[in-house]
């Protein structure tokens, strides 16, 4: 069954969460189950040919439904090597959650190594007629494991993409060490991203057009383990392999502001 969840469809089927008493809840998984969801997940396979080899980005790895499954009430996408290839694995919530405006936290312990490029981020809902970056992209969280203790916050639009302006990088010490907290908080005058709580960076042009701001419409979840590729690095570690993406929760939800 296809659940699309839109903001004005959210108050049909909204919970205050327990933290935020005040917050309706648009959507939760905390991976206590034994399998995926699939009335929220979606699997995404292959190596993105032919219409998007290496997934856009000349990325190394072949997704598979193998690599990601559940351990301990947590999901993990894992990341393994054999014979010269890579295999991990990728999920979105495309047609099943979407959503305009809210909060999205992810608590997750990140992979680490020279190769691997973990990364919580969203996309437009009309990515098949409105191709990127036209749709919008919002980076929740990327690191690639080349730069240790980095972690990327980045917004993609018609006016900046690729090698975006809009972007921050933070360094956290020893952030590959334990579960950390990632959060964005989005409404229609900002996008604001956080890291245990801490503010990072905040996104808020002043002008609102559809080159600089694409944020005005649903979007959906991605969570993926990719290895290699332009931003991940080329010079890619084998001796790493396997490594786990783990994600604990992710609570999407909206406060009376957004």
């Amino acid at each position: 069954m296809i659940l699309r969840v839109l903001f004005f469809l959210t108050l049909l089927c909204v919970q205050k969460t327990e933290d935020n008493p005040k917050a309706l809840e648009i959507f939760t998984d905390d991976f206590n189950d034994t399998i995926l969801d699939l009335n929220h997940w979606n699997y995404e396979l292959g190596d993105g040919c032919p219409e998007l080899c290496g997934w856009g980005n000349k990325e190394l790895q072949h997704y598979t439904k193998e690599n990601i499954f559940l351990r301990n009430e947590k999901l993990v996408i894992k990341a393994t090597s054999e014979n010269n290839r890579y295999f991990s694995g990728r999920i979105t919530t495309k047609d099943k959650i979407e959503f305009q405006y809210g909060t999205v936290e992810v608590k997750a312990k990140l992979p680490r190594g020279k190769g691997v490029w973990p990364a919580i981020w969203m996309l437009g809902h009309d990515i098949d007629e409105n191709l990127w970056p036209g749709c919008g992209e919002i980076d929740i969280m990327e690191y690639v494991g080349k730069t240790p203790g980095e972690i990327h916050n980045t917004l993609h639009t018609t006016d900046s993409y690729g090698i975006s302006k809009n972007t921050k990088i933070t360094t956290v010490s020893n952030i590959e060490d334990g579960f950390h907290v990632y959060k964005m908080n989005w409404d229609k005058n900002q996008i604001q991203f956080s890291i245990d709580n801490d503010i990072v960076y905040t996104f808020a042009p002043e002008e609102k057009s559809d080159a600089i701001w694409p944020f005005d419409k649903p979007f959906y979840l991605i969570l993926n383990l990719a290895v290699g590729g332009y931003f991940g690095g080329f010079e890619v570690d084998n001796t790493i392999f396997p490594q786990e993406f783990i994600i604990d929760y992710i609570k999407v939800y909206k406060t009376p502001t957004q």
